[in-house]
């Protein structure tokens, strides 16, 4: 059968294995607490504003889905799909008054408006290990033709996640 010294190792390998899996366990929990988190941040800010309750999670699937028909893998879809459910979340920072302003926009208030992506970006800066998901937040205003801001980016200078969640974020604003 197996020696002492087979039987021992084995056992180690065993032990070693039940850790790694105890770890991915601890992992994936503390992972599910932080999308929680960012869920319940989410929704705090769609409830703001009537017109948007709902929005970001659509944004989400949407990106998702899009992503998916795109052939991105699960390692590109799971940061997409974080950046889009956060891609307004520096609107906590913009006064209802301006979010819910019935008739158009003031100057004064559209360069509010457009700062929300850049603080939003400042917001989710300082939760480590996050910075894959930082683009899509900060570049979803982003167009094609360079008009967007914050930067004015152009074409495919705009990175693909913040392209996705423009098109997720234009289609749930449009339906």
């Amino acid at each position: 059968w197996f020696s002492e010294e087979e039987v021992e190792s084995a056992k180690m390998l065993g032990d070693q294995v039940g850790i790694a899996l105890q770890s991915l366990r601890a992992f994936e929990e503390k992972e599910r607490l932080l999308l929680g988190i960012l869920l319940a941040l989410t929704r705090s800010i769609d409830a703001k504003s009537k017109w948007t309750a709902g929005h970001s999670e659509r944004v989400a699937m949407y990106s998702e889905r899009i992503g998916a028909r795109l052939g991105l893998d699960e390692e590109e879809i799971r940061p997409l799909s974080f950046s889009a459910i956060l891609h307004d979340i520096g609107k906590i920072g913009i006064s209802e008054r301006i979010l819910d302003k019935p008739g158009k926009l003031t100057d004064e208030e559209y360069a509010i408006i457009k700062e929300h992506p850049a603080m939003g970006a400042r917001i989710i800066s300082d939760i480590p290990s996050y910075e894959s998901i930082l683009p899509g937040i900060l570049y979803h205003h982003e167009h094609w033709d360079g008009s967007g801001y914050p930067e004015g980016l152009r074409g495919e200078e705009i990175p693909l996640a913040s392209r996705i969640i423009t098109v997720a974020d234009v289609f749930d604003a449009i339906t």
